[in-house]
């Protein structure tokens, strides 16, 4: 073997260990971000504290395509806990041991590109797992929630009049999701409730529900095509992610802009 030889397999093996190094090191990383992410779900829950508020679009609105938020209406709703952040790549994978998401290896991003039905299915295995009660919060408890609730501001989209200050949309995302909790929380301590991802929510969608929905905690019509989806996402206008914003989806569909948030009883 010449000299030259030598030091080529030489620097190809110091490669390989630098690079496996480098790979063990992110997947150390990988693995104690998602031994964390459920170890710290309660700690990562706000308390939002039940009360009175007015759901929906008064009718001298000029949203555009706002009827599906109309009429504007009361609505009471009982306090829960509410995760800071929709569901990581990271926690998904905590319970699910695997990752369908579109905009893979970003652990810390939100999990995406999973059906209402795959939702039922983590959220089976996670209660499981913690013998507690998980679920998904009902259209009126986002709305809710994302106002602020009895530390309303009155804001349009969830911690302020400014959509670039509090979440990822068409115009700032750079046409993909990002990591949670980069923009600015509202009021109660929650993140990303306007735009980086659509939300599933547990209610059955209607256009037409809030003419009929009972003032005492909403939970959607009986039946239905497709779910409630909230929140915006990071392709949406500045509009599709109001806090008022609504939208509907079939509960076996699934997209990179769609991903949830977990809720439980106090």
């Amino acid at each position: 073997m010449t000299r030259y030889s030598k030091w080529l397999l030489f620097t190809l093996i110091l490669l390989g260990y630098c690079c496996s190094a480098q790979d063990e090191k992110r997947a150390h990383a990988r693995d104690s971000l998602i031994a964390i992410a459920i170890l710290n779900l309660d700690s990562n829950m706000v308390y939002v504290e039940g009360g009175t508020f007015k759901m929906g679009l008064p009718e001298n609105s000029d949203v555009e395509g706002g009827e599906v938020e109309k009429p504007q209406h009361t609505v009471n709703v009982n306090s829960f806990y509410m995760l800071k952040t929709p569901v990581t790549q990271a926690l998904w994978l905590s319970v699910m041991d695997s990752n369908t998401s579109v905009h893979k290896n970003c652990y810390t991003c939100p999990m995406e590109n999973i059906s209402f039905n795959d939702v039922q299915q983590f959220i089976k295995l996670l209660n499981k797992m913690t013998g507690k009660h998980y679920r998904l919060p009902t259209e009126a408890e986002f709305e809710y929630a994302a106002s602020e609730g009895k530390k309303s501001h009155g804001y349009k989209y969830s911690g302020s009049n400014t959509i670039d200050e509090v979440g990822w949309y068409g115009s700032n995302a750079g046409m993909h999701s990002h990591p949670v909790a980069q923009k600015k929380p509202n009021e109660l301590g929650l993140y990303d409730m306007s735009g980086n991802i659509w939300e599933w929510c547990s209610d059955w969608f209607d256009d037409h529900y809030y003419k009929y929905s009972p003032a005492d905690n909403p939970t959607g019509p009986p039946h239905g095509l497709k779910k409630t989806l909230r929140g915006g996402t990071w392709i949406s206008l500045d509009e599709g992610c109001l806090v008022i914003a609504r939208a509907g989806a079939e509960p076996w569909s699934k997209d990179k802009y769609v991903g949830f948030r977990l809720v439980r009883e106090p």
